[in-house]
């Protein structure tokens, strides 16, 4: 025979310690959504009464869309600004709390060197306005990109990923930007493309730059070469500038890539291409004996 179970108080000891508990205007409460509308969110704070946060308490960020960002299901951290908005509900504001909480977690994020995604909200003097947490941020117009910017107008309404480069709860600054990131991203993808070159391989490459240390090439993919001085002729020369001419075409060895930097020796084939020349010497010779015989060398002489 199966037992029935009796409920007892210890079973709802947690929904009842939590609609007993002391709430006062001020407090940071966090709630679950249990609708959405124009006008607002109610929360579920698991009190005797249900939370209630108007649409225009929402956010500070001019493009915030209530129905994009905010689901049934959610949970939202609000302050209390009132204990009774007139219906029985406690009215919340998470503006306010996001006053107190968002540095908190911007400074996780600066801590973490994340990378968050934004949405331009605002042109403003010399560059443009992105909401994190719901805290106005700054990005200048020089780290928007790592490209030139001329007109901020163009990047109105555009999502950009940035990291945070000031901040300081004290005075709410917040600088943020674009240019970071880019510069890290095209950074390790030309570590990659270098860490893809095999050493050993012969390039071909155009002279960028002559240093008296030695000579740039372009080797293509975004790639430039150090030839060492003394790795650009096997006899010994003051200068580079005794060999090679800026835009003049070479051919070099890749000798390795350490540090991310990819060294080159153009005297490595020096050591190559007297061999080839001999190969090709001898090979012409075996051909030549091959194939002419003893009448062949006589028939034009004359006695």
């Amino acid at each position: 025979m199966e037992e029935t179970r009796t409920e007892s108080m210890d079973d709802y000891r947690e929904e009842l310690e939590s609609s007993f508990r002391k709430i006062q205007e001020g407090d940071i409460l966090t709630g679950t959504v249990l609708d959405v509308s124009e006008d607002g969110v109610i929360l579920d704070l698991k009190y005797y009464a249900q939370g209630v946060i108007r649409a225009e308490d929402l956010s500070n960020d001019p493009t915030f869309s209530i129905f994009e960002e905010i689901k049934p299901g959610d949970e939202i951290s609000a302050t209390v600004i009132r204990m009774d908005d007139g219906h029985g509900n406690i009215l919340l504001s998470r503006k306010e709390a996001d006053d107190i909480l968002a540095w908190d977690k911007l400074k996780e994020y600066q801590e973490q060197d994340a990378v968050l995604t934004v949405k331009v909200g605002g042109i403003v003097n010399a560059g443009v306005i992105a909401y994190v947490e719901g805290v106005r941020g700054f990005i200048p117009a020089s780290q928007l990109s790592i490209k030139y910017v001329e007109d901020c107008n163009d990047w109105l309404n555009r999502t950009l990923d940035v990291k945070i480069i000031t901040l300081d709860p004290g005075k709410k600054k917040l600088v943020l930007s674009g240019k970071v990131v880019e510069k890290e991203r095209e950074e390790a993808e030309l570590a990659h493309r270098i860490a893809m070159l095999i050493p050993g391989t012969v390039v071909e490459g155009t002279v960028e730059t002559i240093m008296p240390y030695g000579a740039f090439l372009n080797i293509g993919d975004g790639l430039s070469g150090l030839v060492h001085i003394s790795q650009i002729s096997q006899r010994r020369i003051a200068s580079p500038n005794e060999v090679l001419k800026t835009g003049q075409k070479v051919r070099a060895k890749i000798l390795n890539t350490n540090d991310g930097k990819i060294s080159l020796s153009m005297k490595a084939l020096e050591d190559i291409l007297p061999r080839e020349e001999e190969r090709e010497a001898v090979e012409y010779s075996d051909g030549a004996s091959a194939t002419t015989s003893l009448g062949d060398l006589l028939k034009n002489i004359k006695l």
